[in-house]
């Protein structure tokens, strides 16, 4: 009986030796790994549209994604349909995608680390939650959202079948992820808040990598340059036209 539990006292010294070796116990450089699991509660205010046809068991629909600018960060969901998108939807009972329009934290942005991890766990939850045609996720944004856009498009090139980045800009060598997303890019040429050179290094860039892309400068437009590219372009058609394989 003595011999067990002599034997059993050192297998469990031997496992907290073993335990306790991760970690470095005497002065130098070592090697160590760390393991752990760590819980994370996630909390985005967003509007959803739904097509006038919406039904679980139809067809698919597309699935377009907003980001507004920074004038519309906030707790007030009002704001966000201030401009774009989810003004039009608020018109149109035909507009046919289900759309989220997520609204950033005041002192935020969306290309912060935090708002980008956001953004992907809303748009794969509700990928999952409605009937989304997942081959045709679209992603565009205004301003700090044209920032966002090209943000989270670099991050999860694999979510969007085509983008539309409007007077925005980023980091031009991340373009290199994006060379199969179909982009369509707005500025004004007089815009005086974001530099349209903003753009211009994110569209040369792209180009350089070998991806495809418009590029659509407004020669008097200023920093809503927006209106124009979502009331005057067929951008809201052209989304349709591209679908992932």
């Amino acid at each position: 009986m003595k011999k067990v539990l002599i034997v059993c006292l050192l297998l469990f010294l031997t496992q907290c030796s073993l335990m306790k070796s991760n970690f470095a116990t005497k002065s130098g450089q070592h090697s160590a790994s760390l393991k752990t699991k760590i819980k994370k509660e996630i909390k985005i205010d967003y509007l959803i549209h739904l097509p006038k046809n919406y039904k679980k068991e139809a067809n698919p629909f597309p699935l377009m994604v907003f980001l507004h600018g920074a004038g519309e960060r906030g707790d007030d969901l009002e704001k966000v349909k201030m401009w774009g998108p989810p003004k039009l939807a608020e018109k149109d009972e035909n507009f046919p995608y289900i759309m989220i329009s997520p609204q950033c934290p005041e002192g935020d942005w969306w290309s912060s680390l935090t708002q980008i991890e956001n953004l992907y766990t809303l748009i794969t939850t509700i990928s999952d939650k409605y009937n989304v045609d997942k081959t045709r996720v679209y992603l565009t944004g205004l301003s700090m959202g044209g920032y966002g856009t090209w943000a989270l498009a670099c991050e999860y090139p694999e979510l969007f079948a085509a983008i539309a980045p409007i007077c925005g800009g980023g980091q031009p060598r991340l373009t290199r992820k994006i060379t199969e997303i179909p982009t369509w890019v707005f500025h004004g040429a007089k815009d005086e808040v974001v530099p349209i050179s903003e753009s211009k290094e994110m569209v040369e860039a792209l180009e350089n990598y070998g991806g495809t892309d418009k590029f659509t400068v407004f020669p008097n437009a200023t920093h809503n340059s927006w209106s124009q590219a979502y009331n005057e372009t067929d951008l809201l058609k052209w989304f349709l036209y591209h679908k992932k394989d």
